[in-house]
């Protein structure tokens, strides 16, 4: 744990008491804060009151004496509306951060300091979780003590204090980007922008305003790494790059640079100081497949390559990599069927990325619609044969798609298993694919969506288990 000393002996509130709030309770504590926390939940209550905080409804809180609110990146802060407690705490003259400002304000206390635990920062709106992970995974086999956190795995706080070598590799979204005014990355990584979380920003300009401040906020001797392909980032890109010159780095697939990190006709190359170089057949990367992996493993290169520097290495690291659950996972198969968990894929950008991978999917999709919809994913109508939907979006999802793709309304994820199973089983397809690429939101029926794929998961093996055990 990363103990936050900064609050010693201050009245600090903590609001939304999920594994962040709780982590930064946990670390608040141990470096002497006096902690006000509230939650709506009773469980999280119970496990505020375990560890120390004294627990009540923030508006009896000591606001005269909070002069700072650590609150839980799910509590809107600015839009639709901020949340009663953001106002409070406004009106008493209290800053509003999150757990990734505590973390940046312990690593790197003061902006100029140089030498202290470096940080690589990874934001985006798809592909991020992979991107951070791989880096992570690079650095460790390269010999680098890498932590992997943040809006992936570990909260930040929960991380190992840096022993002189530690380098952290923290994945970031938009709300954290929101409540971490001070966290200063030595690498900054943009992997690309499309519109999601509207109803939290306002607008697609605020949103892709906000990645943009974790690249502005990079160290001055630091690098950015930035996906080029898409309009938003490569305006992004474009602004920075006259502000940093060779320190921006671009980044794209398909497409050759005259400068940057590129992957075409099946391959990487580093063209960093203008003149290309292969550095790995993208065929060896057997967990990272698609176009859209591909742009993972390019930015992750970018990211290690001013730390680790040997390109054969680094390529090495990357063939290794295992790849990460509820990412186009394959979880089980029954004869020629292979069911894929792509529970991750929240919004229709995430869902085109699965799609373009498969020919004859069988393809579960819903829960709870993100602005936008689905239009954009019927240029993959060629490779469904049929959808199956589930949830909150199921009605409109069938609307979309018809006249373009078979679908029927299951209401269920398990319904939906069961009837994709027994169709693809019947298809007389060379290799069936049962697809779960949501394109949604899992509130409506699940916890998240590590909930959702687990689930996933579990129905797809009790299909494997029954066929082997009819089989024996």
């Amino acid at each position: 744990m990363i103990v936050s000393r900064a609050f010693a002996g201050l009245d600090v509130g903590v609001f939304g008491l999920a594994r962040s709030g709780l982590s930064a309770i946990a670390s608040l504590q141990s470096g002497g804060a006096r902690i006000h926390a509230w939650d709506e939940g009773e469980e999280a209550r119970v496990q505020a009151r375990e560890l120390g905080a004294a627990v009540a409804p923030f508006a009896s809180w000591p606001w005269e004496r909070i002069k700072t609110l650590v609150l839980s990146p799910g509590i809107p802060l600015t839009h639709p509306a901020p949340h009663d407690v953001v106002i409070a705490a406004r009106n008493a003259g209290a800053e509003v951060i999150g757990d990734v400002e505590l973390f940046a304000r312990e690593i790197r206390p003061e902006r100029a300091q140089p030498g202290r635990a470096p940080v690589v920062a990874v934001t985006g709106t798809n592909g991020k979780s992979t991107t951070t992970a791989l880096i992570g995974h690079i650095l460790v086999s390269c010999g680098f003590p890498a932590q992997v956190g943040g809006n992936i795995g570990k909260p930040v706080l929960d991380l190992a204090p840096p022993n002189g070598r530690t380098i952290y590799v923290l994945e970031i979204s938009s709300y954290q980007i929101d409540l971490a005014p001070g966290l200063i990355p030595d690498i900054a990584v943009l992997t690309n922008i499309s519109p999601d979380h509207l109803e939290r920003h306002g607008s697609f300009a605020n949103y892709a305003a906000v990645k943009a401040r974790l690249l502005e906020q990079t160290s001055a001797e630091g690098d950015v790494a930035i996906g080029v392909d898409d309009p938003g980032s490569a305006s992004i890109y474009s602004r920075l790059a006259l502000a940093r010159r060779e320190q921006a780095i671009p980044v794209s697939i398909g497409k050759i640079l005259g400068r940057g990190v590129f992957a075409v006709d099946g391959a990487l190359y580093d063209a960093w100081n203008g003149r290309a170089s292969k550095v790995m057949d993208l065929a060896r990367a057997t967990h990272l497949p698609g176009a859209h992996n591909w742009q993972n493993l390019a930015l992750a290169y970018a990211a290690v390559k001013p730390i680790v520097q040997d390109p054969r290495a680094i390529a090495s690291a990357i063939a290794s990599f295992p790849g990460l659950a509820h990412r186009i996972e394959e979880v089980a198969r029954v004869g020629a069927v292979r069911f894929i968990n792509d529970s991750k894929a929240t919004n229709a950008d995430a869902a085109a990325r699965a799609l373009a991978c498969f020919n004859d999917i069988f393809w579960i999709a819903g829960g709870r619609a993100k602005a936008g919809g689905i239009g954009s994913l019927l240029t993959y109508a060629p490779r469904i044969r049929k959808a199956y939907l589930i949830g909150e979006a199921a009605p409109e999802f069938a609307r979309t798609l018809r006249a373009h793709v078979p679908s029927e309304d299951v209401g269920t994820l398990e319904n939906a298993v069961a009837a994709a199973f027994a169709d693809a089983s019947r298809s007389g397809a060379p290799s069936p694919v049962v697809l779960l690429s949501p394109a949604c939101a899992s509130f409506d029926q699940f916890k998240d969506f590590e909930d959702r794929g687990e689930r996933f998961r579990m129905l797809a093996t009790d299909f494997a288990r029954f066929a082997q055990k009819e089989a024996s």
